[in-house]
């Protein structure tokens, strides 16, 4: 603490220039006064200090880009980019070529909403279980870095706003897709992981649901075959993804109490029928959807094209079924992940040729 009080000392006179005198026996020494003796000393020492409110504000901005961060991750960010890029390409498909900025953007913002929205209640949901498993310790509401009441509020109004850039922006019928999207997703598939290995399908058609919210926003129709060929790439291709990572975390899933197929039927014999199923749809329905346009030239180079996109993930889902290892289901897990950009890119160009 600092004062302004100068305390003089009488051993000290001062002429008139303001230079300390020392009085008394001896020679007199010339010395500048201390209260001009200091001030260099002070001007340096309060040039390098930092502002008495600085350190609350560096935890006033930490603690904000904490919360940013973890509302982030509350809304499941991965899973909600993954659907953006299908959300795109089926937007794309439905409109038959190119979709305006303004339209893509809004139908980007309310289906990621949505989604976010469906990521965080599932995390809600499951906040208690998560603290079983070090993948999902870690996420805001188990790591107790955000009370539940914050996570509801933001979660609630997230998905309201989505639903309603779905409605006003576009129509009800992808609004409905999408409150079909959130409730099955919440509500069914959230509660079943903990009943029954069935949750995988339940999860697959709540994943795919959000293809025909870009699909039927960009003027299709959900009595449209290719509406539901696009769904089913996109239902089909999470049972390969998602069986790779079933079994990678089998072990973290038993302690936590889920019941998935890799803890249900421990051998892997069974996710690996899933996963080569799986893959030989999503050459099915890569290959029928191009042959909904018309060209038969077109049609032949894009099916050849989808086969050479699909075909990886087919041989790691055999490779896995022969020898189910951590090593093999990793290779099945990374094939999985180019493999449907490659397929919505391959059928998203079939609609300009």
């Amino acid at each position: 603490m600092s004062s302004n009080v100068l305390v003089t000392d009488s051993r000290y006179e001062t002429d008139r220039h303001g230079v300390g005198v020392e009085s008394g026996l001896g020679v007199a020494v010339l010395e500048m006064p201390a209260h001009r003796r200091d001030v260099p000393q002070r001007r340096e020492a309060m040039a390098q200090a930092p502002p008495a409110s600085s350190g609350r504000l560096d935890k006033a901005e930490v603690s904000l880009r904490v919360l940013v961060s973890d509302l982030i991750q509350l809304t499941k960010p991965r899973i909600v980019v993954m659907i953006l890029v299908t959300t795109v390409a089926t937007a794309m498909i439905a409109a038959g070529g190119l979709v305006s900025l303004g339209q893509l953007a809004l139908l980007l913002l309310g289906t990621g909403m949505v989604a976010g929205s469906a990521g965080g209640a599932n995390q809600i949901w499951e906040r208690v279980i998560d603290r079983n498993m070090p993948r999902t310790a870690v996420r805001p509401l188990p790591a107790a870095r955000m009370s539940t009441a914050v996570a509801t509020a933001f979660t609630a109004s997230m998905g309201t706003l989505g639903l309603a850039i779905l409605w006003m922006g576009f129509s009800i019928v992808p609004a409905a897709v999408g409150l079909a999207t959130w409730l099955l997703y919440v509500f069914l598939y959230t509660p079943m992981k903990t009943r029954t290995s069935w949750n995988t399908t339940v999860g697959a058609i709540a994943g795919a649901l959000p293809m025909l919210i870009g699909y039927t926003a960009l003027g299709g129709s959900l009595a449209d075959g290719t509406g539901w060929l696009l769904f089913g790439v996109l239902a089909a291709w999470q049972y390969p993804h998602f069986m790779a990572i079933a079994w990678l975390y089998r072990r973290q899933y038993e302690q936590a109490g889920f019941c998935m197929s890799t803890t249900v039927e421990p051998t892997g014999i069974s996710a690996a029928v899933q996963s080569i199923v799986g893959s030989l749809s999503v050459i099915g329905c890569g290959v029928a959807l191009c042959w909904l346009a018309p060209g038969m030239v077109p049609a032949v180079i894009g099916s050849f094209a989808v086969l050479l996109a699909t075909v990886p993930m087919l041989k790691a889902s055999l490779r896995f079924a022969r020898d189910r290892n951590d090593v093999t289901a990793r290779r099945l897990l990374r094939s999985s992940l180019l493999v449907l950009p490659a397929v919505l890119a391959v059928v998203t160009i079939r609609v300009f040729w």
